[in-house]
């Protein structure tokens, strides 16, 4: 199975409409003004080695690369170049692809040698598209995921059981797919730092720190194992979220109160296209200067507006008064198509 990735893709899109830009640092991010709060979606190759990255505020970013070209976000633009891309995949012989996102996705197609094919992949996918994408290929995909970052840019890398450990092994365990800072941090402090210590660790020594399901799935991941299907089920949402990061910070209770009611008003419109009922919401909240708080409950499915509102407006009744609000954000879930048939309402997540 293999892993396309495309190599920094906000950002190539960018420069295919501006072929000038290439081989200028171009950061991609909020409205393309510095002077406002927002942050980095993308930054290209150029801009990345001076320490800019995805998620950092604009401002700084442009502070490390006072040259670079700041371009505002263009989601119909990506979407356009991401569908192409995805169609060019599906259009290989025998080829089962598992699409993850804007511009990654699993493909699976039996017999033949997979450099080969990953090399015919890259090479449709760049006649088409003018985008180059990165491939990794694993006997999981877990691997093939893992893999794909030792071939960029443009490149190919194969993981399987027998080099795992061997260029895996003593790697942070962030470097793993699926294991964040977070999870890292609560790793090390069971004496587990490296991929070959997961590798190693007893699943039953992870359940009191991540629980029954989380923690042998951890040690699984530890030794690159998993799933060996690529599934094209298409994708269904559990959920939409909408947030506003706000030129000033809000302190007033009736400004709070207008931003979440227009919030909920977009995301409702998203939930209608997928006629679902609501199950829970979770309201986020990032209080000045940078300090971000979740409130979230359960609810009685339904699909009418108002009864959604009513209930977001409880949880805003839970922002602390007095601190100035930087963001606001409002996630939607909805029950999904197998709960109808399995008789339980899905649990709730966050951002």
């Amino acid at each position: 199975m293999l892993h396309v990735d495309l190599d920094q893709f906000i950002a190539a899109v960018e420069v295919l409409r501006r072929p000038e830009l290439a081989g200028k640092p171009v950061i991609v991010g909020g409205r393309g003004d510095p002077t406002e709060r927002a942050v980095v979606s993308t930054a290209s190759y150029e801009a990345r080695a001076y320490g800019v990255g995805s998620g950092m505020p604009l401002r700084i970013a442009a502070r490390k690369v006072p040259d670079a070209v700041i371009l505002p976000v263009d989601h119909e633009a990506y979407l356009d170049a991401s569908e192409k891309v995805m169609a060019v995949l599906r259009s290989q012989p025998g080829a089962t692809v598992q699409v993850l996102g804007w511009d990654e996705a699993f493909v699976g197609i039996e017999g033949g040698v997979p450099e080969d094919i990953a090399r015919q992949l890259q090479l449709a996918v760049l006649a088409e598209t003018r985008l180059h994408c990165s491939i990794g290929i694993g006997d999981t995909l877990v691997r093939a995921k893992v893999a794909t970052g030792f071939g960029k840019p443009a490149g190919i890398f194969r993981l399987t059981e027998g080099n795992w450990l061997h260029v895996m092994g003593d790697r942070p365990t962030i470097d793993l797919w699926g294991v964040g800072k977070a999870v890292s941090r609560r790793l090390a402090t069971l004496g587990i730092k490296t991929v070959a210590e997961l590798a190693a660790a007893n699943p039953a020594d992870l359940v009191p720190e991540f629980g029954p399901k989380m923690g042998p799935w951890y040690a699984q991941l530890g030794r690159g194992e998993g799933s060996r299907v690529v599934d094209d089920t298409p994708w269904v949402a559990r959920g939409h979220s909408r947030e506003t990061t706000f030129q000033r910070d809000l302190t007033e209770a009736a400004d709070i109160d207008g931003a979440l009611r227009e919030l909920a008003a977009h995301v409702m419109d998203d939930v209608a296209a997928e006629e679902r009922p609501v199950v829970g919401l979770t309201l986020k909240v990032r209080y000045a200067p940078f300090t971000t708080t979740t409130y979230g409950r359960k609810i009685p499915a339904t699909s009418v507006p108002a009864e959604v509102l009513a209930h977001a407006l409880e949880l805003a009744a839970k922002i602390e008064p007095g601190r100035p609000v930087r963001l606001l954000g409002l996630r939607a879930e909805m029950t999904m198509p197998e709960d109808s048939r399995q008789g339980h309402t899905p649990t709730r997540s966050g951002w």
